[in-house]
């Protein structure tokens, strides 16, 4: 299982929306197929561990590290694959929340007289699929909110400037974690001060069988209708979410760019975005994990509405002063019990910077 785990951790920039899995197949205490999930809408997991086995996967043990599915999709289902391969037994680390599965896949294989067990390693399954766990139980995407500051939770000088804090290293570790998500959040001011093009450039990164990067959708918050088309956004390859209020008339050649989409939203009554609309907008468009990655205005109202999940704090070893725009702008507090604790997930240190992510305690 241990095995089957690593491999899954292979699809991480890869399989989005889906499921990160990985399947062994042994016989008489040897490993004789091995696979994992490589990208949506391509074979899974068993499949590839099951082709490798060939006829000694008759009579042996399938670990798999989620359920095997049971419905037809965009490829047929696990279940039957295992069956019509003759396994003996299958070890599964934790069960299918999808509904579409949800203990299905498990039945077919015992009604198959396959020995099922269950629950080895599932702590360690569950860490490999946060994003798709989170919006199987909340109905909406795993938010993590990105910010790089100084020591003193600085983002940028009084002017303006920003760049950079964090060095070369902690912004190639950006580009894998943007790599992870099925969307990068952010505003047209940030895109307009930044020249920013939010998309995945890393060779470090896997890439899709055709040989591409996969690029996560790209989401960007224009109310005041700001970005007019020549931006170096609309010049990278990708898929763009354009979110307006009503009423707004875009430049022509943003409306004839064939990979962007643009949506109304409704605007509240401090003229700002329903974030909990938007969020039940990308939950309906298969977004797993939503990286946000904009200004301190943006951030702020994620974190006073408690819409965060997980913080992914790269701090750099400098001091930028009382005068700079802190990372959050947040409301007083009258007594340190009402502050959020957060719970360290992971801390490390990245070239000269530190990156901390945390999860955010009390918010569920």
């Amino acid at each position: 299982m241990q095995r089957a785990l690593t491999l899954a951790a292979n699809g991480r920039f890869t399989t989005p929306p889906n499921p990160n899995v990985g399947a062994v197949v042994v016989k008489e205490g040897q490993v004789v197929g091995e696979g994992y999930h490589r990208q949506a809408g391509g074979p899974h997991a068993e499949v590839f561990a099951l082709k490798q086995a060939g006829d000694l996967a008759r009579g042996a043990t399938c670990y798999v590290t989620l359920e095997p599915c049971s419905h037809y999709g965009r490829t047929p289902p696990c279940a039957l694959a295992l069956i019509s391969a003759g396994v003996r037994r299958v070890v599964v680390a934790m069960l299918d929340p999808n509904p579409l599965v949800a203990g299905k896949g498990i039945q077919l294989l015992q009604d198959a007289g396959i020995v099922v067990e269950t629950g080895l390693m599932q702590a360690e399954a569950v860490a490999l699929n946060p994003g798709f766990l989170h919006k199987m139980q909340y109905h909406r995407p795993l938010v993590r909110l990105k910010l790089a500051a100084s020591v003193d939770g600085a983002i940028a000088l009084a002017n303006g400037q920003s760049k950079w804090i964090t060095g070369s290293a902690a912004r190639e570790d950006v580009q894998l974690q943007r790599a992870e998500c099925c969307a990068i959040l952010s505003t047209a001011q940030t895109v307009l001060a930044d020249d920013a093009r939010l998309n995945v450039r890393s060779s470090a990164v896997t890439p899709l069988e055709n040989g591409l990067q996969r690029q996560p959708l790209r989401v960007i918050l224009d109310r005041q209708g700001l970005l007019t088309g020549t931006e170096s956004l609309f010049q990278t390859g990708g898929d763009i979410l354009l979110v307006h209020q009503a009423g707004l008339q875009l430049p022509e050649i943003i409306t004839k760019e064939v990979n962007v989409q643009r949506i109304e939203l409704p605007v509240t009554d401090q003229h700002r975005f329903d974030l909990d609309a938007l969020l039940e907008l990308l939950a309906t468009k298969s977004i797993n994990i939503l990286w946000v990655e904009a200004g301190g205005q943006l951030a702020s109202q994620f974190w006073n509405q408690q819409l965060i999940d997980e913080l992914v704090l790269y701090q750099a070893p400098m001091l930028l002063g009382q005068q700079a725009h802190p990372m959050l702008q947040l409301p007083e507090l009258s007594d340190i019990s009402l502050a959020p604790r957060w719970q360290w997930l992971d801390v490390c240190k990245i070239g000269d910077d530190l990156r901390l992510i945390a999860r955010i305690k009390g918010y569920k």
